[in-house]
């Protein structure tokens, strides 16, 4: 009996632990990115307030006979050349590795170096977790390997295996700083990066790591890929000569997404633990909310009500309101069904406290990073909310009459009014998965 009474008691106090653990603040101290409008984050968010585009042709013969030609490449230099991963990295490294794990290692390199963390420690290290998401595997790679294969067994490489599996961009940034916290994958279609900064805010706030390195990447542009989507019907197809003006989220003349490739790191970091080492602190992570529409493969419900349920949920894991929000961070790829869909959620939810809201979508500059969307977009909701400037959407000149809300078109916003900035940034992937991050400007209680 005294057994089952102490058994008890242990539980109550777990129980009351877990409690109270809800309570642990989560705040950003660090980002990293590398993509088709910029290389660190500095370039990157200047190129976003700037109005820029990194959306480009595909001058690759293999892609003429496809309906779309343009695509978000990771450029670098004064010339936009082409990124070369083997300045960063040795053959014999590149080897084990696809293209995503390596632009997942780069953005986790300059948000750890932004965050000043790399402990020596083995308490720090076992406190310190990664996740990072990946919405598809190299096909690249896969094709080659499946030629290789035809000529005999002995040309398959010995690190075909790991180069193609999701998990290993969170597994490489794990061993590379010996970080022993939650290692963790997220594969949730265009919601995954999203999705990974979610999870990990969670690790961080339950008390599983005191700091985490979070996002997702993505390296699939190809010709298969591209044949893939434009079979889809999802790809912009009427913009091959102009390709900055191909992406046009909310725009009347979109007719697709482009795809984009890169990473984007942030590490979150419980808030004392942030504090006692003087980290410089962007913003905090308040809420997180998922949901998922039940409904189709590839198309949202009609009436946005996974969109609906997500925004809400993380409303109320953040206790706040709908007219606490001044900026939404849109999922808006550019395509027709899915950013009306996406606006009538936002109408429905916010109601009458739309006319106070920005609602506004990067991919114009960048292409939709897949896997790589939520992630590298939160890190542009971070630095809205941490500067005070609204990022805007790009070449949209014909909104539509009945999509009636500040879109932030063209050029930049500052951000104006509340007492405190909140913002809500939106992912949605098919098979009807969805998320919505609240992020807060941060300020001491």
């Amino acid at each position: 009996m005294y057994r089952a009474v102490w058994q008890r008691r242990v539980f109550i106090q777990s129980f009351k632990t877990s409690a109270e653990l809800k309570d642990r603040r989560v705040v950003v101290t660090g980002l990293g990115v590398i993509s088709p409008v910029g290389c660190t984050v500095h370039k990157a968010w200047s190129t976003i307030l700037g109005g820029g585009c990194g959306i480009v042709q595909l001058e690759d013969e293999r892609y003429n006979n496809l309906p779309c030609q343009v695509a978000g490449l990771i450029q670098e230099g004064k010339d936009a050349q082409k990124f070369d991963l083997t300045s960063h990295f040795s053959k014999s490294e590149l080897r084990s590795m696809a293209p995503a794990t390596a632009y997942a290692i780069i953005a986790a390199q300059e948000a750890l170096q932004d965050a000043r963390w790399f402990p020596e420690e083995e308490k720090l290290k076992q406190m310190t977790g990664v996740a990072v998401g990946m919405g598809m595997i190299d096909l690249v790679d896969v094709c080659e390997t499946a030629e290789a294969l035809k000529k005999g067994y002995n040309r398959v490489s010995p690190f075909f295996v790991p180069r193609i599996l999701p998990n290993m961009a969170a597994g490489q940034i794990s061993i590379k700083y010996g970080f022993r916290g939650p290692n963790h994958t997220v594969s949730t279609a265009c919601a995954t990066g999203a999705h990974a900064v979610g999870d990990a805010f969670r690790f961080v706030q339950r008390g599983d790591a005191d700091v985490m390195i979070c996002g997702g990447a993505e390296a699939c542009i190809c010709p298969l890929s591209i044949a893939g989507f434009c079979r889809l019907r999802a790809l912009s197809t009427s913009y091959n000569k102009t390709p900055e003006k191909a992406s046009r989220p909310f725009d009347k003349g979109r007719d697709g997404f482009v795809m984009g490739e890169g990473s984007a790191m942030l590490v979150l970091e419980e808030l004392h633990h942030a504090l006692s080492r003087g980290a410089n602190i962007y913003a905090e992570i308040l809420g997180y909310g998922l949901s998922g529409d039940a409904y189709h493969l590839t198309a949202p419900k009609e009436d946005g009500t996974g969109a609906i349920l997500a925004m809400s949920r993380a409303l109320k894991d953040a206790k706040l309101h709908p007219h606490d929000i001044g900026y939404i961070n849109a999922h808006a790829t550019s395509t027709p069904v899915g950013d009306a869909i996406e606006s009538t959620a936002i109408k429905t939810l916010f109601g009458t406290h739309c006319n106070k809201l920005a609602v506004s979508s990067t991919k114009g500059a960048h292409g939709h990073l897949l896997g790589a969307a939520g992630n590298l977009e939160a890190v542009f909701t971070v630095m809205a909310c941490h500067t005070a400037w609204l990022p805007p959407t790009i070449n949209l000149d014909n909104p539509e009459e009945s999509m009636n809300l500040n879109y932030v078109p063209n050029k930049k916003q500052e951000w104006f009014g509340g007492i405190k900035r909140f913002a809500l940034k939106n992912a949605f992937g098919f098979g009807g998965t969805n998320a919505s991050i609240c992020i807060a400007e941060y300020r001491e209680k």
